[in-house]
């Protein structure tokens, strides 16, 4: 269905191969004064900026009343949102890379997550209701971001200032999980509240809530109390999440201050479809079975201040302390009593962080030289509990494992612009480790102002991955798993290529077009993975650094912007080659290719305060090489192929109460895409056969948006 749809939009759009927009990218003279902060000695223009950023508005999560982060960033080429319906998360990949090597961010803070800190963001557990943009570079950003920003960074920009006295905001979702949907029991029910005050013209305070509860997708499962074995539960988990945050910050002549607070809590319900019974002679068995909760916490604090200093030089200080703690709750539930009993709570993983970063910048007056002098601490204390049976000694003894790591880090950024058309940026980082050998990053960017609607950027950088928690200290070995960490890992080393070139043709004010044409290409060399090292008794699995990742990829993009809305398409191809060797055999390294295309049309009914919003991706097929075995178990790498899919969202918005409450109805997975193929077919670590069925939705989804903001 999807390639018939796909072959339409093609003949309705014959133009449909050529490009991408970003919304906040219509260049058009109040978009190109858009202020971004990712990686930039001071504040500046959206199209000042040598790094090339795509901003995401507050207005396209709107429009897309987004319920999540996944909900955001699905519709983006270049990125992969991954959901995993067993474990309640989704994580994100960008240019074939997973979620270890992209660091997302708030304000400039890297996140705190169960075992690092930026890395493997569960991107259901972000709070959208305090967004006021999101800032997204690509590519090495070692130097200013420091490990494991490799394919790039997700920058989160909250709000800090409202434009009227008091600001009061209440927001009300409803959507189905596919066609199940009730009050209580299913479907998504999310709520926020939001208090904004702005305090005698210097001092600002926030203090908002936010509720989400995602009932799970029951497809043919029966839920929580239903006896029959096998079949109770759900097929994507059922998760509860509610957060808070507040905010306080002083605006002064040449003085600033903002701290923030946030916490969540998160609750996700694994129902067992194994029904167990005990002897109640002479009356009915007692009928029971053993659940699990697993109870997420995040504390998140972030103190921020930005001024000068002997009336010159500018200084921006960051102070951050956060602690994510993921605990289970095993219990007994009887059906006939419908009670929980017998509970035993125990600590999962937990990761708690110290971080602090500078900037000072301004250090001498200069119309073309800009330096800047920073610095990046990082104290992380991680744990993992013997309980999640994936850590063990050598006596094959489950363990608790604790292990601190730490990174003192200098960088500095030189801007130099010896005309208005031209400007370069040097820079580099030097990393002192506490567990592996001092590290170095370097980037060089570069743009270039060929004529007045043409623009030209070139980038190179330098970057590094350390190894987390569980590719050192896992040891997990059994009669059917040999499974081992190697605390002997050194970090992954990487270089990226930039081209960017970019034209734009203004007729009007009200009408702007713009194309842009981008080339990178990415190595990464020492690439940690599972390797055999053993063959007797069974196969032993060890992770070493053995392999090379090699990508290139090019994208086109095009945006008509207009008085009444925008419209744009674009498309990706990329090509990923990967030396993989398991220690007995290696892969070719031969590219395979991928591609996706998008587009996006906003329309808006001026007099009506009406608005249509459509948003469609295409995935096409994605080849990789996997390890398989021959008819006589030996090892044999192979190319596995998962199907290409299409996601379709749309949506319309009316204001009412002179644009105080909005509404908006709409539909997410419009293909009604559940789950796509792949020819993967068995696996060897252990596990048997693999699913060569891959979940990737749960059908078309119909939502409800209520959203009344006061100002005063």
């Amino acid at each position: 269905m999807c390639s018939k749809i796909l072959k339409v939009a093609l003949l309705m759009n014959p133009v449909l191969f050529f490009a991408q927009h970003d919304s906040l990218q219509y260049l058009n003279d109040e978009i190109l004064d858009e202020i971004v902060i990712s990686t930039q000695i001071e504040p500046q223009s959206l199209k000042k900026s040598i790094h090339n950023v795509r901003v995401i508005s507050e207005e396209d999560i709107q429009n897309q009343a987004a319920t999540t982060l996944a909900d955001v960033l699905n519709q983006y080429l270049k990125i992969n949102v991954l959901p995993d319906n067993g474990k309640g998360r989704s994580t994100i990949s960008m240019f074939g890379l997973d979620s270890q090597y992209l660091k997302i961010l708030i304000d400039n803070i890297p996140i705190v997550t169960d075992s690092g800190l930026g890395n493997s963001i569960d991107l259901t557990q972000i709070n959208l209701n305090d967004i006021e943009r999101i800032e997204i570079v690509e590519g090495s950003m070692g130097v200013t971001h420091g490990a494991n920003a490799v394919s790039g960074i997700v920058n989160i920009i909250t709000k800090k200032k409202i434009s009227s006295d008091w600001q009061i905001n209440i927001t009300s979702i409803e959507e189905t999980v596919g066609k199940e949907y009730d009050w209580f029991n299913q479907g998504k029910h999310i709520q926020s509240v939001k208090f904004a005050k702005n305090i005698k013209d210097k001092w600002f305070a926030s203090i908002g809530i936010n509720r989400n509860d995602f009932a799970g997708f029951f497809h043919d499962k029966t839920g929580k109390n239903i006896q029959q074995e096998l079949i109770r539960g759900h097929e994507w988990l059922p998760k509860k999440t509610i957060g808070g945050n507040a905010a306080l910050s002083y605006y002064g002549d040449s003085f600033k201050i903002f701290y923030k607070t946030d916490y969540m809590n998160e609750n996700i319900f694994f129902y067992n479809p194994i029904i167990k019974s005990i002897a109640n002679y002479p009356f009915e068995p007692v009928l029971y079975t053993e659940d699990r909760k697993y109870i997420t916490n995040r504390y998140y604090h972030h103190l921020n201040s930005f001024g000068k200093l002997f009336n010159q030089i500018n200084y921006n200080l960051s102070f951050s302390y956060q602690n994510q703690e993921r605990n289970f709750d095993d219990f007994k539930y009887f059906f006939e009593e419908e009670k929980e009993k017998d509970h035993e709570r125990n600590t999962y993983e937990s990761t708690k962080i110290y971080y602090s970063t500078g900037q000072f910048s301004n250090f001498y007056s200069s119309d073309k030289t800009s330096l800047q002098l920073d610095y990046e601490f990082v104290n992380q204390k991680s744990f993992a509990s013997a309980d999640s049976g994936m850590f063990k000694n050598e006596n094959n003894q489950s363990e608790d494992v604790s292990a601190r790591f730490e990174n003192y880090d200098f960088y500095s950024v030189l801007e130099y612009k010896p005309s208005e058309k031209w400007a370069f940026r040097p820079g580099a980082r030097y990393s002192f480790q506490s567990r592996f050998e001092n590290q170095f990053a370097f980037s060089f960017g570069s743009k270039f102002q060929l004529r007045k609607q043409t623009e030209m950027r070139f980038a190179i950088g330098r970057s590094y991955r350390t190894p987390n928690f569980s590719e050192m200290y896992t040891y997990f070995v059994d009669s059917n798993h040999n499974l081992q960490g190697n605390k002997d890992l050194v970090p992954e080393q990487s270089w990226s290529y930039e081209y960017i070139i970019k034209n734009t043709w203004q007729n009007t004010i009200d009408k702007t077009i713009s194309s842009q044409l981008s080339l990178s290409y990415m190595s990464v060399i020492d690439r940690i993975s599972l390797a055999i090292v053993g063959t007797v008794p069974s196969w032993q699995y060890k992770y070493i650094n053995i392999n090379q990742y090699k990508m290139w990829n090019a994208t086109l993009e095009n945006a008509w912007h207009f008085k009444q809305g925008e419209f744009a398409f674009g498309a990706s191809l990329l090509g990923i080659a990967q030396e993989m060797n398991s220690g007995i055999i290696t892969s070719s390294d031969d590219y395979l290719y991928t591609y996706q295309i998008n587009s996006k049309l906003i329309f808006r009914e001026q007099w009506s305060k009406t608005q249509w919003a459509l948003y469609f991706k295409y995935q096409g097929i994605q080849p990789q090489y996997v390890e398989q075995t021959d008819e006589n178990r030996n090892p044999i790498y192979v190319v596995s192929n998962t199907d290409g899919y299409g996601w379709f969202d749309a949506s319309v918005t009316k204001k009412f109460l002179k644009e105080q409450l909005w509404l908006t109805l709409g539909a997410r997975n419009i293909l009604n895409v559940k789950s796509i193929n792949t020819s993967l077919a068995s696996g060897n670590i252990g596990h048997g056969n693999v699913s060569n069925v891959l979940p990737i939705g749960y059908g078309t989804s119909y939502f409800l948006k209520l959203e009344y903001q006061l100002n005063l």
